[in-house]
């Protein structure tokens, strides 16, 4: 099972509560994180892309930096670990996208990859008057398929004349191509989102569900298989959990229950606001997980509550789900985290036993 870091882009990483971690983010607090991950054998680090927050009283995701050029420069200070950015696809043409992977393909040595968003909160894109109308909500996965393969056919052959209802293509060219395939990732959950990720990504992420529940999330990757079995292609669901571990399951549950008792409710409620606003997706999509008031104080994300002895047991269950490829993990403290996962849980995990002597 390979484990990936959801590295802080935003400021307070995953937690919408004031008795969290107060931070910025910026480059060098992501180059350590992803430092220490490469260190401690991690197979991947992944940046989102937010382009307005939630505000309330920790400003929640107010401050962000941009995913492409962050992982650029983390491209170019690592040497092993795998790089993935996230592409806002209103806002940046897959012919840019395209070449932008191109060149940190190149700085990376063949270790990047994409994300790929459609974009579910209207104020991110109206804010630059660039949201294209509500229809979109309900269109959003016509508009990354043409997408989608505008990327494939430039990375593949150099050139796209791709003629469709959102992009006309007119002999577009690209040059370098990539030396390394350039994978693609969605995190679809809704019906259409699945049947996109089966025909053209190669991971789905999907997200973890309830506490202490590691397996919970089996359904929605059984959704995946079978999309993905219409399309005949191999494409594995990886699952984000957040970790908060201590030295004993006590500890570490105090902690988890002094996050929640600061809830700020103000972002919170902002969150539901905004993804209330998509009513063309289905029940099943994961801004509606987001927005679910149970533990909203980290976007509802599956959480691991425990001792590093438990959070290791927990993990080892994860693949036992078929389907799964791996998991991609967030932390309350990014920096003290990643260390302990390297040092204190991942040397526990069975499943994780052949990174012994590699980091």
């Amino acid at each position: 099972m390979e484990i990936g870091v959801f590295i802080p882009i935003g400021n307070n990483g995953w937690l919408l509560s004031q008795n969290a971690p107060q931070y910025r983010p910026s480059f060098d607090l992501n180059k350590q994180i992803t430092l220490s991950a490469e260190r401690h054998g991690l197979d991947f680090v992944l940046s989102m892309i937010k382009l307005r927050g939630f505000g309330g009283k920790t400003e929640f995701w107010d401050h962000n930096l941009e995913s492409f050029t962050l992982m650029s420069g983390l491209a170019a200070v690592t040497s092993r670990i795998k790089i993935y950015a996230t592409a806002a696809t209103l806002v940046m043409p897959p012919a840019i996208v395209a070449r932008m992977a191109s060149t940190i393909d190149s700085i990376s040595g063949g270790r990047f990859g994409v994300n790929l968003v459609t974009g579910w909160q209207r104020p991110e894109y109206s804010q630059m008057g660039l949201w294209p109308g509500d229809e979109h909500f309900a269109n959003r996965y016509d508009y990354l398929a043409e997408y989608a393969s505008i990327l494939r056919e430039l990375w593949a052959t150099g050139r796209s004349d791709l003629k469709g209802k959102y992009f006309q293509m007119d002999d577009c060219r690209l040059s370098p191509r990539p030396q390394a395939d350039v994978k693609l990732i969605c995190a679809g959950s809704s019906n259409a989102g699945m049947a996109f990720s089966a025909q053209y990504a190669d991971y789905n992420f999907c997200f973890g569900m309830g506490v202490n529940t590691p397996t919970a999330f089996a359904p929605t990757v059984e959704r995946m298989r079978a999309a993905a079995a219409k399309t005949g292609r191999d494409v594995a669901s990886y699952v984000l959990f957040m970790i908060i571990a201590d030295e004993t399951d006590e500890a570490a549950r105090a902690k988890w229950e002094h996050y929640k008792a600061g809830a700020d409710q103000e972002a919170i409620s902002w969150l539901g606001l905004q993804s209330a606003a998509d009513t063309r997706s289905g029940p099943d999509t994961n801004v509606r997980q987001m927005a679910d008031p149970v533990s909203a104080v980290n976007i509802n994300m599956g959480t691991l509550v425990g001792s590093y002895k438990s959070v290791a047991r927990m993990l080892d269950e994860v693949p036992t789900v078929p389907g799964t490829g791996g998991v991609l993990l967030t932390f309350d403290d990014f920096v003290k985290g990643v260390e302990d996962f390297g040092t204190r849980i991942q040397p526990l995990m069975t499943c994780r036993q052949h990174i012994k002597g590699l980091a």
